[in-house]
């Protein structure tokens, strides 16, 4: 085999390389994400189906009810309501009233079954997606006045 066929074997083989890297890369950054999306979002059908996604606003008040290590609760944007189930153990600022941010998967029959709950850190804290939710939400719940 002459000097310039070996050469050009050995970059083919080191492109190929690279690119089986970064495809797998990409695969796994691809399969890691959870997009953020409002109850209203939700219950207008635009949740990504068969893949986990994360779901923020305020724990509904009067929602909250435990069986065993199963907690139940709703998560609001004050325009839209989706009811909550998560098995495990909540975070120590996790109450009623209060923000939350859930990642998990939408069940066939309207149920968010939660992987992950995530309670707000302090009183002035909210994630931006949150809050441009509960703004607009509030702005639709406003009636002008005549």
């Amino acid at each position: 085999m002459k000097k310039w066929k070996k050469r050009g074997a050995i970059v083919a083989a080191g492109v190929a390389a690279i690119g089986i890297a970064a495809a797998l890369v990409l695969n796994a950054l691809n399969s890691n994400i959870a997009l953020y999306v409002t109850p209203t979002d939700v219950a207008a059908g635009k949740a990504p189906s068969g893949q986990a996604f994360r779901i923020g606003g305020m724990v509904k008040d009067g929602s909250l009810r435990r069986d065993n290590l199963t907690v139940h609760f709703v998560v609001t944007d004050m325009a839209q309501e989706i009811p909550v189930s998560y098995t495990g153990i909540l975070p120590d600022l996790f109450k009623e009233g209060k923000g939350a941010v859930v990642q998990g998967r939408l069940g066939t029959d309207g149920n968010f079954t939660a992987s992950e709950v995530l309670a707000k850190h302090d009183e002035n804290y909210m994630p931006p997606q949150a809050q441009h939710a509960l703004d607009e939400a509030q702005k639709t719940l406003e009636v002008p006045k005549p």
